[in-house]
């Protein structure tokens, strides 16, 4: 599994990209979640194979049509497969 927190910057909150941001990872069966941040920016955690996170992140880098992505901070985040899968079954958004 590969393990992933993005930050999103730019136009990303009052344009439904968490929304999009859900369908997005539930047509590619990634888990995690999308949540607005303080400051205007978007944060994600997304978990899945390989093939699954690097398409999840070239979408995060456009975002939806009605979004304007300035720039995106990528970590990947070291967590055992048994722990990723606890943290989240499936993807939501969170407050």
């Amino acid at each position: 599994m590969h393990n992933f927190k993005v930050k999103i910057q730019g136009r990303v909150q009052g344009v439904g990209f968490r929304y999009y941001t859900e369908r997005e990872a539930i047509r590619l069966g990634i888990t995690g979640w999308v949540r607005n941040c303080v400051g205007g920016s978007v944060e994600v955690f997304i978990c899945g194979e390989a093939h699954q996170t690097q398409a999840m992140l070239a979408w995060l880098k456009r975002g939806p049509p009605s979004a304007n992505v300035s720039a995106v901070c990528v970590e990947e985040m070291q967590i055992e497969e048994t722990q990723a899968r606890a943290t989240s079954t499936h993807f939501e958004i969170r407050s």
